[in-house]
């Protein structure tokens, strides 16, 4: 059964006349009179009688009119919603990232999207590499900020990778730390100090990415968050390691320096989505934005965190 023929249907009912239903419609009368034989005979009924003048609905014709009605009504809705999608007046958007892409480049983006399409709704979910990526496959989330060492490639088969930015991770130290006018440290010249880290051990991923072969750092305190985390080396208890992604949370009375590449890989961070699904509108257009944005958070740019052996203040 053809939608149309349920739009001529109910035209000529609500006319209870072929000939002004095809006024309405711009269609000859005889192409009204064809489709309601049509659809007269698609369902095995009559569904008008046939007067002198005009039409009049049967009791099966009046029986169908409430569910063209229905129908009808339903495909206009879905029309409206999809324009809405295609036109981002309305929809959803979820959106996964990884901790330290969430101090600053994932909320700016997500701040610029919602005021420029309020109507669509956001989600947003904090979480690891391999987590996000999982809820990326389950069809989760839209589109999702992650990150992995060079030597450790994301999957490229499973996963439409968009290159954001290389990350450097620095040391914060206390204002007063003897090293905190350098520009770029080694480890090994940190062996005295005690670092704080996010989780005992060596669970922390940070440390585990980092700590060169033979190099055991004094851990006396472990604090989860980065408030708390770089509270603790403001305070001079210990020192830290901070991807500069990060540093926007940075507390005042810190100095940040750059880890020495030998030490420290970059960390290159992606925006993803699941390969070979279509990326609804308005994750493309996030994507667009995430990717206009980490320019400014590039080694040398405005965005860049203050330069090494500075410094800085916790509006920074």
């Amino acid at each position: 059964m053809q939608t149309q023929a349920l739009d001529v249907f109910r035209t000529v009912a609500r006319h209870g006349s072929i000939t002004a239903a095809a006024r309405e419609l711009r269609y000859t009368q005889s192409a009204v009179s064809r489709q309601i034989a049509t659809l007269e005979a698609d369902l095995g009924v009559v569904l008008f009688d046939r007067l002198p003048r005009g039409v009049a609905l049967t009791e099966p014709g009046r029986c169908l009119l409430p569910h063209a009605d229905a129908v009808l009504e339903r495909l206009a809705t879905a029309h409206r919603d999809l324009d809405a999608l295609r036109g981002l007046g309305g929809g959803r958007l979820r959106v996964g990232a990884f901790p330290t892409a969430m101090a600053a480049l994932v909320p700016r983006a997500l701040a610029a999207f919602r005021a420029a399409h309020p109507q669509v709704a956001l989600s947003l979910v904090e979480g690891r590499t391999p987590a996000l990526l999982e809820r990326l496959l389950a069809g989760d989330a839209d589109l999702a900020v992650v990150s992995a060492p060079p030597d450790q490639p994301l999957d490229g088969g499973r996963f439409d990778l968009r290159h954001l930015l290389d990350e450097h991770l620095l040391v914060a130290v206390p204002s007063d730390h003897r090293l905190s006018r350098r520009r770029t440290v080694r480890l090994a010249e940190l062996a005295d100090d005690s670092f704080v880290v996010g989780s005992p051990g060596g669970e922390d991923p940070l440390m585990r990415a980092t700590m060169p072969p033979g190099f055991r750092p004094r851990v006396d305190i472990v604090a989860a968050d980065w408030t708390g985390k770089l509270g603790c080396v403001a305070a001079g208890l210990g020192v830290a390691l901070v991807p500069a992604l990060a540093v926007r949370a940075a507390p005042a009375d810190l100095a940040l320096l750059r880890l020495h590449a030998d030490d420290a890989p970059v960390r290159r961070v992606y925006a993803a989505s699941v390969a070979f699904r279509h990326r609804p509108p308005a994750a493309a257009r996030l994507l667009a934005g995430l990717v206009g944005l980490a320019g400014a958070f590039q080694p040398g740019s405005p965005g860049d965190p203050p330069a090494a052996g500075r410094r800085i203040s916790s509006t920074g």
